[in-house]
């Protein structure tokens, strides 16, 4: 088996990371042990423990990562000047839920019991996911001042409508009850009508 010695620092925990989110996308979390990613890897059974204390540690930094991703993608697709509001709260939409579908193990591991009910959470995890949904009411405010979403409620309560709303269409798709992949796109632009629609009824 490799030697950890010839990945730096840094190097080393991505490839662990990339490598267990292959893992848990393939078999599930539970196929996903540290003594298996180190074999994956190709590094002694010691050398994730230098990263991650337990395989918590690593769920948590998994679900980290893909909040990270997932900010990354909302802000690319918010800040396209180029697009029209409309167009940009539509791809929003569809990116989201496709995220889901594209990443469902990840997914669960962002939003699901696994970590969050049962308080198993770390400080690193809070601190990338709780932006995530401030962003999510950055976003919700300028919808509003769009006339995208209706600007008579409160812009809080409307950001954890609109993201409950995006999250169960997800879970439906990630379950397979009731819809499956070939639904994705027509769930989106409903979901997307029936919003704006509302904010559009409202100025009538």
């Amino acid at each position: 088996m490799a030697n950890s010695s010839k990945y730096h620092h840094g190097d080393l925990r991505t490839a662990l990371l990339n490598a267990a989110n292959a893992i848990i996308e393939e078999h599930g979390i539970d196929a996903l042990s540290l003594r298996k990613l180190a074999e994956v890897v190709g590094v002694s059974r010691t050398a994730p423990y230098h990263h991650f204390k337990d395989k918590n540690a690593l769920l948590c930094a998994i679900a980290a990562k893909g909040f990270d991703d997932w900010h990354t993608s909302a802000k690319t697709i918010f800040e396209q000047q180029d697009k029209a509001p409309g167009l940009r709260f539509r791809e929003f939409i569809h990116q989201y839920v496709g995220y889901a579908a594209r990443h469902p193990q990840v997914y669960e591991l962002m939003f699901g019991r696994t970590l969050w009910h049962s308080h198993q959470a770390t400080d690193q995890l809070k601190e990338v996911a709780y932006p995530c949904f401030q962003y999510q009411l950055t976003m919700t405010r300028t919808w509003q001042e769009f006339g995208l979403l209706p600007d008579d409620q409160d812009a809080l309560r409307l950001a954890q409508v609109t993201w409950s709303t995006l999250h169960g269409i997800a879970r439906l798709l990630i379950d397979g009850i009731y819809a499956d992949a070939s639904h994705v796109a027509e769930m989106c632009d409903c979901a997307a009508e029936v919003f704006m629609r509302s904010a559009t009824s409202r100025e009538e």
